[in-house]
């Protein structure tokens, strides 16, 4: 590799890194943000006001047209373990980066 080829496959590899810098700082503060809808999840899928809820549309009580996926046996507990699972992945992540 030539002194030309070898600085600029270096320069796309700084490229591709800072454009990936930029999406992942971007979407660490979207989920950031996010802190109080996940806390406001959690405590309404623990909370007997779900099951009320849950119960009410497994009975045909609510509209057709509502958009109904946190009643979903699986929707919150889904999003929440995905959640674990990103969180892991970023520790693990973090404790392997070269400095």
């Amino acid at each position: 590799m030539t002194q030309l080829e070898r600085i600029g496959k270096m320069e796309q590899a700084l490229d591709r890194l800072n454009l990936s810098l930029r999406h992942l700082s971007d979407a660490l503060d979207e989920y950031e943000s996010t802190s109080d809808a996940l806390r406001e999840l959690s405590d309404y899928y623990g909370c007997q006001e779900w099951r009320q809820d849950f119960e009410a549309d497994e009975a045909g009580e609510l509209p057709p047209q509502l958009k109904r996926g946190v009643l979903s046996e699986d929707g919150i507990w889904s999003a929440l373990e995905k959640r674990k699972e990103l969180t892991k992945r970023m520790h693990d992540l973090a404790a392997n980066a070269v400095n």
